[in-house]
């Protein structure tokens, strides 16, 4: 049994609306109110540079070891991805002179 999606101690909106719920959030969605931006307190460059050198200190800079290996791979993808895309073409160009050797 699905459980309904409002609970009866739970209802926002206009009570008159009763149980459709499209035409309470309808009502309460045409009067939001904007307020003003708050405007964002300015840094010193001082203090900018403080964060930017505590924010490099949390880098992770992978080891020699991990550096090869992830050049292997992509290094073996490169070359299963060109051997993939070279047989597609060979056989399209197959079958495309094949078609065309039909019309003759």
């Amino acid at each position: 049994m699905a459980k309904s999606k409002f609970t009866p101690g739970r209802r926002t909106g206009n009570p008159a609306a009763g149980a459709k719920p499209q035409m309470a959030a309808a009502a309460s969605a045409s009067t939001v109110t904007v307020d003003a931006p708050v405007a964002k307190p300015r840094t010193s460059p001082a203090q900018f540079f403080s964060q930017v050198r505590a924010e490099a200190r949390k880098i992770v800079w992978p080891s020699r070891k991990e550096t090869w290996i992830t050049s292997v791979m992509v290094f073996i993808m490169v070359l299963i991805a060109s051997v993939f895309f070279w047989v597609v073409d060979a056989g399209l160009g197959f079958a495309s002179r094949y078609i065309l050797a039909l019309g003759q």
